[in-house]
């Protein structure tokens, strides 16, 4: 066992915390689970297969995982950052932990790796496929950064180290609960786009690449016209990132997240700013 808690956030997660849980059993040392809520019975699978369960009511994922780490006792040198459709592999696990062990007494305090995602049972190999997280840090120097949507892990000092091995990310359940989920996210990435407007900084403190990503976010993308941005991230992702590849699912998977999303997300601005600047009081999914 590795000297790590894992947090994962949980709400009607019956389809994936088994197997999230199951990927992590031989590698955490402790495993907690915030819940907000569930109706199924997440809970009680989680228990069972030894996770300690908390409940916190959800406004949005930073808020609620920084009061995991500030509400339930951690002790262990390290924490992991998992969500419930994500899982590590055995290779995967050994390689963290070696790289946990060799930076225990110095100033790399995160772990950086990439995802193999899966959408439509289908691993994409090509495009926007290749998320990139801080996911492991170490108490006390690593939070999320307080932003309703895209929200990284931030380091108060030190550095980062990267990780060969990725985990998997089954980000898919079926099309309704995938165009619920990212009406939800369009929402809180339309209310940080205005922060960032108001004044508010998208610079952040963790992996260089991430940081670099998150400059060409607001340096170069919202840069571009309104809703004819979207085409042109589509069609960089799609043609010039080789996503077509990846077949009928990557055709899917780059119309929803790069041209259909980023739409939806421009809508939703142009709506505030044209309808009187209301904003919708952020909840759980499926609230």
């Amino acid at each position: 066992m590795a000297d790590i808690t894992a947090i994962i956030l949980t709400k009607n997660e019956s389809e994936n915390i088994g197997a999230c849980l199951d990927s992590i059993k031989d590698f955490a040392s402790r495993i907690v689970v915030i819940d907000s809520g569930s109706t199924d019975n997440t809970v009680e699978l989680a228990k069972s297969l030894g996770a300690e369960v908390y409940y916190n009511e959800f406004e949005y994922y930073a808020k609620q995982f920084n009061w995991g780490i500030d509400n339930t006792n951690i002790t262990t040198k390290w924490v992991l950052r998992l969500d419930a459709d994500e899982r590590f592999t055995p290779a995967l696990c050994k390689e963290a932990k070696l790289l946990m062990e060799k930076h225990a007494e110095d100033d790399v305090n995160g772990i950086t790796m990439e995802a193999w995602l899966y959408f439509l049972g289908k691993r994409l190999n090509y495009g926007v496929s290749k998320k990139r997280k801080l996911m492991i840090f170490k108490r006390g120097i690593g939070r999320i950064e307080d932003r309703k949507r895209d929200a990284h892990t931030i380091l108060s000092k030190g550095s980062s180290a990267s990780l060969k091995e990725r985990f998997l990310h089954h980000d898919f359940k079926d099309i309704n609960s995938f165009i619920s989920k990212y009406n939800w996210y369009a929402t809180r990435e339309m209310q940080d786009y205005i922060a960032y407007k108001q004044g508010n900084s998208g610079e952040i403190k963790t992996d260089k690449k991430i940081q670099s990503t998150r400059k060409k976010k607001f340096g170069l993308y919202y840069k571009a016209p309104m809703f004819i941005r979207a085409w042109l991230w589509f069609i960089y992702n799609y043609f010039f990132r080789l996503g077509f590849l990846d077949g009928r699912e990557g055709y899917i998977f780059h119309y929803f997240e790069c041209y259909w999303y980023r739409y939806l997300v421009d809508v939703k601005i142009y709506e505030y700013e044209k309808m009187g600047n209301k904003m919708e009081k952020l909840k759980a999914l499926g609230d």
